[in-house]
This record gives structure tokens, sequence and C-alpha cells, in this order.
């Protein structure tokens, strides 16, 4: 009697991948790497493994992609230690000034008029009255010389001052229980985090750098710093802050990138 061997490849049928769908799906595979979920092994024939699915099908691939992601971004958060301070640096590390990076070229940032601009409040907030950068300036600052990490790859040692932005939140008598700050900047960009990590001791809303008012065209006059945070989290020009339960999706996430985007 023949035996078949238990360990033999099996016959299948071949199903020739659409490339488009890398393509589509670059950005989201390329987070999913990037925060090392399959630690480099991920591929379209894993993807079939953990799908059960035809990888052939746009809707099962992209459904899975955002399954895992989505995953990631639990995990992430799960890991969260809102406690923990991330490595901070010497004075002689800082890069004057600071690189440039937004979704769109250096020439076609708008200028904000100072004159008229005001930090407009809103969301689970009691005191939405708006602030003055005066009124700002005004408060005590904090300042942190940490690592600025893009999802691109490169980093720099800034060094940042401002308000804590927790003590910010109580001044203004917003809920610390609720779900997320989401950050709407001048240039139409919003960013959002979880609250874990806005109420962070190394989370600040910055108004200077390397002792200086921040420029144009780095964010002036006010942006997010946060160490527990990917670059593109950290929004420039902000125009307003909104303390909420609801999820607000933000600029690179619609993009495909992970939203939690922790470090």
């Amino acid at each position: 009697m023949a035996f078949r061997n238990p360990f033999a490849p099996r016959r299948a049928s071949v199903t020739t991948p659409d490339k488009s769908l890398l393509v589509e799906n670059r950005k989201l595979i390329e987070t999913i790497d990037r925060r090392k979920v399959l630690r480099g092994t991920f591929s379209l024939g894993a993807l079939s493994l953990l799908a059960g699915c035809d990888i052939s099908d746009r809707g099962a691939v992209q459904s899975v992609l955002k399954t895992v992601s989505d995953f990631n971004d639990g995990v992430q958060a799960a890991l969260f230690n809102p406690h923990k301070l991330a490595p901070t640096f010497s004075p002689d590390l800082v890069v004057r000034p600071p690189r440039f990076n937004a979704y769109y070229e250096i020439d076609e940032v708008k200028p904000v008029d100072v004159s008229t601009w005001k930090l407009e409040l809103s969301g689970l907030i009691k005191d939405k009255r708006p602030w003055t950068l005066d009124q700002i300036y005004a408060l005590p600052e904090q300042e942190e010389i940490i690592r600025h990490i893009c999802v691109e790859g490169w980093d720099y040692i800034g060094q940042w001052s401002g308000p804590n932005l927790k003590d910010f939140l109580t001044r203004i008598g917003a809920d610390l229980s609720a779900k997320y700050i989401a950050f709407y900047g001048n240039d139409d960009y919003m960013e959002s985090i979880d609250m874990a990590s806005a109420l962070h001791p190394q989370t600040i809303l910055a108004t200077k750098y390397a002792g200086e008012p921040i420029t144009d065209p780095y964010g002036f006059p006010l942006r997010l710093r946060t160490a527990v945070k990917l670059g593109f989290k950290n929004p420039k020009w902000i125009r307003a802050i909104e303390v909420t339960n609801t999820y607000p999706l933000g600029f690179w996430e619609k993009q495909g990138f992970n939203w939690f985007a922790g470090l």
C-alpha cells in the first residue's frame, strides 16, 4: 500500500496577486511593519493565510489590513505607560532650526495673523472662553529636549517650551476622563490623541523653540509637542482644541496610518 507523505505540498490553484493591491494599501502595510506586528514577515502569502481569503479580493485584503492595524493600535494603547518618561537630551544636540514637515511644501505655508488669532475651545470643557496668545504666554513654561521621530524614518533632537497640556486642560475644566483630544490647525490639518497621552508629563503646548518664540514655517504661534507620539501626531498652527468621546479620525489616519502612533 502506498502511503501519502503528509508533509508533501498539496496542489492548489494559483491566483496571481494584483500588484495594485500593494500600491493601494502601501501606507497601511508599511505602518503595520513599522510597528513590528509581524516582524517583517508580512506578505501577500501571509495575508492570505491570516485572512483565509482570496488575495485577489480587494475588499477582503483591505478588511484584513484594517483589522491588523486596529489590533496593533489596541496593543499599543494597552501597553502604554502614562508615567514612563521618554529620553531627554542636552542642549548642544538641538537642531536649529527645526526640520519642516507637513503634507504640503514649505512655500505653501500660510502665516497666521497673530492680531486676530485666538485658541478656540469646544467639547467636554467647562470654560470654553477662547485664549489669546498673551494669556498663553503668561502660563508657566515647561521645557522638553526630546527626539522628534517622523513616520518616514528620519528624526532630530528639538528643544520645545510651553505650558504643560495636562495643567492647561485642568485649568479650563476639561473632562480628563474623556477619550480623545482633537487639535485643529490653521492649515486645515486635524489630528487627535488619546487622553492618556495628552496627560503624559512630557506633553506640552509649545510656544517656543530653543528658547525663542516658534516662527513660521514651524507652527507659529502654537503647536503640540509630545514625547510619546510619532511626528504626524503633533499638529502645528493650532487654532482650536476639542475634548470628546467621539472618535475623531485625523488627516493621516484617512490615508491609512495607524491612529495611536505611539513610540
